[in-house]
């Protein structure tokens, strides 16, 4: 034993299985395997893997994480843990199903739960009235790097309390765990935006708020502008939003920018071009040609106070419905972030995001839908406009992933 109450000393070895070449990696106590070799080389020799100390610490870490949750949920709030079924019926909800076939009723199907939604409910009106269990959920969608097949959740539901009343006990929860396993702090409270802020200032509802950039309208800017482009987006209703990257002009070439890494980027959101401006040695401007044509001395003026530039700043623009324009410039704002290094690793960014949408327009189906699932109550404020209706629903934000 590693306190070394019992040694055990070999008088004999016999060798069950030799091993004809050298392991496929080193099971060592740094984490550079995980760099060095593919996550199918390290699937395939799992065993292998799980030895590693890292995969060690990780799944004891685990094991701690979801000891300290069910010992606040029950000690402190008299939270009853119930597992529900795994096989069910199929019901509507954020993603496909995984369907299992009855042998005993051939040509019928169970579905493997995307979440214990259903069942939670009756729980609530079975009486019992804090529940909670670490749910296994299964969900047929692509593979990303924040979703995968199966994955294991912390699922909770309590009866008659309010959304403020939800919103402390996660935080609590939340400040409890991270204090205990890694003596982090968290904020009390925790910082909240709602949808329509994230989306205007980071051009994302799960914003990563460990860097300062924020997206910019910079349509007044550009009113009776002389360039075409800008001037019939604004004509048809359209918004121009800005992103000054610091220190961006010196870094990225035109070229990475015209048809390179960046241009990719934005058209990988639906940008059709990338429109930017270099904030050169005495505020002076290097960039596409007519856009700088277009700038009077006062509007650049202007453009440049709005955005707060310095020399050697990257200004990028993205310009459309404002939807599009605030994704094209989210998923630069993230991308330049990780390329240019400048995100904290070290730091640790939680925010609730609220008020999110009730309902979305289904254009092939020419019909509105639950934005994220059935079961979310509309905001009273908005009974009257229920197109329009934002839902008291909320998503956990950390480090720019959506927790919960």
């Amino acid at each position: 034993m590693r306190t070394g109450t019992i040694e055990v000393v070999a008088h004999h070895v016999l060798v069950l299985n030799s091993v004809t070449r050298s392991l496929p990696f080193p099971v060592t106590t740094s984490d550079t395997v995980k760099e060095k070799f593919p996550e199918e080389i390290r699937l395939r020799f799992r065993v292998l893997d799980l030895r590693r100390p890292q995969m060690q610490s990780n799944l004891r870490l685990r094991h701690n994480v979801v000891k300290l949750i069910r010992r606040y949920l029950e000690d402190e709030h008299e939270f009853v843990e119930i597992e529900t079924p795994v096989l069910s019926k199929s019901t509507p909800e954020g993603a496909r199903d995984y369907l299992v076939p009855s042998r005993v009723q051939p040509g019928t199907f169970y579905a493997l739960p995307q979440s214990p939604q259903l069942f939670k409910q009756m729980l609530m009106v079975s009486g019992f009235e804090k529940y909670y269990q670490i749910a296994r959920c299964f969900r047929d969608e692509d593979l990303r790097a924040d979703r995968q097949p199966e994955f294991t959740q912390l699922d909770m539901e309590v009866a008659f309390t309010s959304m403020e009343d939800m919103l402390k006990l996660n935080e609590d929860l939340m400040r409890h765990v991270f204090q205990a396993v890694g003596d982090i702090k968290l904020p009390n409270p925790f910082p909240r935006l709602t949808y329509a802020e994230a989306m205007d200032r980071y051009g994302t509802d799960r914003p990563d708020l460990r860097f300062d950039w924020e997206l910019k309208d910079v349509s007044d800017v550009f009113l009776g502008s002389s360039f075409k482009v800008f001037a019939d987006t604004l004509e048809s209703g359209g918004v121009i939003k800005a992103l000054c990257v610091p220190g961006g002009a010196t870094v990225f070439s035109n070229t990475d920018l015209k048809k390179g890494t960046v241009y990719t980027e934005a058209s990988k959101a639906g940008a059709k071009g990338l429109p930017f401006l270099k904030v050169m040695e005495n505020g002076e401007l290097e960039g596409i040609g007519p856009l700088l044509s277009s700038l009077k001395p006062e509007k650049k003026d202007q453009l440049m106070e709005l955005l707060d530039t310095k020399t050697g700043d990257l200004i990028l623009f993205a310009l459309g419905e404002q939807s599009s324009a605030n994704q094209i410039l989210g998923r630069l704002r993230l991308f330049i972030a990780h390329k240019l290094e400048v995100i904290d690793t070290s730091a640790h960014s939680v925010l609730w995001v609220t008020d999110f949408p009730m309902f979305q327009w289904n254009s092939d189906e020419q019909r509105y839908e639950a934005l994220h699932h059935p079961f979310t109550a509309p905001n009273p404020e908005d009974m009257d406009d229920l197109p329009s209706a934002r839902a008291l629903a909320y998503d956990m934000i950390y480090n720019g992933v959506e927790i919960g």
